[in-house]
């Protein structure tokens, strides 16, 4: 089975780096699509396969991923239309805010099954959380489109009405994580520890959160009143936190990401 991303840009590149790092295909099978000539020999060094011609992406594989910026989508797709198999391919449109009805209106009889992906940049590291949008699929291709993404993260199968707020939450929602992730080794620096030596306390400290939550089941209101007792430093903390406006400020930027 072979597979084509076109567009390797942040998005794109992630998305082949987990490729790679994966079992599911060979190197060889992975087949690059992009205009910039330094994106492509990145790539070629990582021994895939890799073109500046859409066109032949499209036509050398089983799966074929659009990854562009929403603007682009159409022209992509219009310019990749003729060598599209609806009968023998997959397609996979990464592109916030496209909608589904456009897709097969540009492309018509030539539209193979059709899934649209919101995953995010920790892909690259297997990481993801992706959501997936079966358009037009048999659950064949359903299930081969979730394990390709399952390898690298965990999926959830949504419908298109939410696909815009799966992308605050998860795509969008790794920049928040990284800001406060920033803004807490700050913190970190004025309590006295070194830049670096800040960080890595932050991150490990959110590796550990996430990792208790998931094996514990736990809501995270539970897992807090482990670490709160009455009078305690940390009760204190959260309740600054929370009279500067954190949860407010977190769901705002989320819904701010809906509009």
């Amino acid at each position: 089975m072979k597979i084509s991303v076109i567009g390797a840009g942040a998005m794109g590149g992630a998305t082949v780096e987990g490729l790679i790092k994966g079992q599911m295909f060979r190197n060889e099978d992975i087949t690059v699509s992009d205009p910039s000539q330094a994106v492509v020999e990145k790539f070629m060094g990582m021994g895939v396969s890799v073109t500046t011609d859409n066109k032949l992406a499209a036509d050398a594989a089983d799966v074929v991923c659009v990854v562009v910026k929403p603007w682009l989508v159409e022209r992509v797709l219009k310019d990749i239309r003729p060598e599209l198999d609806p009968q023998k391919q997959i397609l996979i449109v990464i592109a916030a805010g496209v909608k589904s009805e456009s897709i097969q209106e540009w492309l018509g009889e030539q539209c193979p099954p059709l899934f649209l992906v919101i995953p995010n940049i920790a892909i690259a590291e297997m990481s993801s959380m992706t959501f997936i949008v079966p358009v037009t699929a048999k659950p064949s291709h359903t299930e081969l489109v979730v394990n390709i993404f399952n390898e690298m993260g965990d999926t959830l199968i949504t419908d298109e009405q939410h696909l815009a707020a799966g992308t605050t939450l998860a795509s969008c929602g790794i920049a928040y994580a990284m800001r406060y992730i920033r803004a807490a080794s700050e913190g970190g620096v004025e309590l006295g520890f070194k830049a670096d030596d800040a960080k890595q306390i932050v991150m490990q400290t959110m590796k550990g959160a996430v990792d208790l939550l998931q094996a514990s089941g736990m809501h995270p209101e539970q897992a807090i009143d482990l670490v709160t007792t009455p009078g305690g430093v940390t009760i204190k903390g959260l309740n600054e936190m929370e009279h500067a406006g954190f949860t407010s400020a977190v769901i705002r930027g989320l819904k701010a990401g809906l509009k």
